[in-house]
């Protein structure tokens, strides 16, 4: 009797000590299953919307109307992008010169805001295929008797530009240009640098062309374009994470419905009155 009152205790304790194991086993494989349940229920939800970072103050790319709404070209077809793909979309203004930090960081998920594509930038950036030409060009007073035929007829003269745009990186990147100015104002912004070339601060604004020929249209008694390239001709493009491709891929595909369809046609000529989109 003694030694099956024994083995019953001991079956017992195997019983209780299996359960207990079973417990120290699955109490923290089920809080795992949560936790991964949860984060997947995050991750998705995060991929219903889409972050969009831009200089908000980049006329006639993204930038606030009379109401402090933020309008443009970008916001016009970003909006028909995301519409089109099923998300929400956030409009988040940044330091232009802090892109890259901006991006890569998380804060934002894609740049659309007239980027232009450069070597230096296509090592740090995923991007879209181009959908516009840009170059820079010069920006002077309409009554200037200055004379340029060349980069070079900048020598002694006072230029702006803005910091971090396709035209300030060439001119960092050119010492022999950049030393030949009497001096280089940088503007975190556009709209500074034109009231400066306005108050004769500076004698020559080198800006994308793109944006220079949308400001002259609106105050044509102004300024002037001169006919000179400063640098190389660019390509405009979406910026996203070198890791986002999927992203990117999903952007694409609706943007070339959106040509294919005549909608990026109508934008372009909204904001230029002719279709400059490829």
């Amino acid at each position: 009797m003694t030694n099956i009152m024994q083995t019953n205790k001991v079956y017992d304790n195997f019983v209780k000590g299996g359960i207990l194991n079973m417990r120290k086993i699955f109490l923290p494989l089920l809080l795992i299953i949560f936790l991964l349940t949860g984060c997947g229920t995050e991750q998705d939800s995060e991929k219903n919307k889409i972050v969009i970072g831009l200089d908000d103050e980049f006329a006639p790319f993204g930038f606030r109307d009379d109401k402090g709404e933020l309008v443009g070209l970008d916001i016009d077809l970003a909006k028909e992008a995301a519409e089109r793909m099923g998300v929400e979309v956030e409009f988040k203004p940044i330091d232009w010169n802090k892109k890259e930090g901006e991006l890569n960081s998380g804060n934002i998920d894609i740049i659309w805001n007239g980027l232009d594509m450069t070597p230096e930038r296509e090592k740090i950036f995923l991007y879209s295929k181009p959908y516009m030409d840009s170059r820079q060009i010069l920006l002077v007073k309409i009554d200037s008797d200055l004379e340029f035929h060349s980069e070079q007829d900048l020598a002694g003269k006072i230029v702006g530009t803005q910091i971090g745009s396709s035209a300030g990186n060439y001119i960092e990147s050119n010492s022999k240009l950049r030393d030949s100015f009497a001096d280089l104002k940088t503007y975190n912004t556009f709209k500074q640098a034109f009231e400066d070339l306005m108050s004769e601060k500076i004698d020559a604004l080198i800006v994308d062309e793109l944006v220079g020929r949308y400001e002259m249209s609106k105050v044509p008694e102004k300024f002037k374009a001169i006919e000179v390239t400063v640098g190389h001709v660019a390509k405009v493009g979406i910026g996203f994470r070198k890791n986002d491709k999927e992203l990117r891929d999903r952007v694409q595909k609706v943007f070339n419905e959106m040509v294919r369809d005549g909608t990026t046609k109508k934008i372009s000529e909204k904001w230029f009155g002719a279709d400059l989109i490829k």
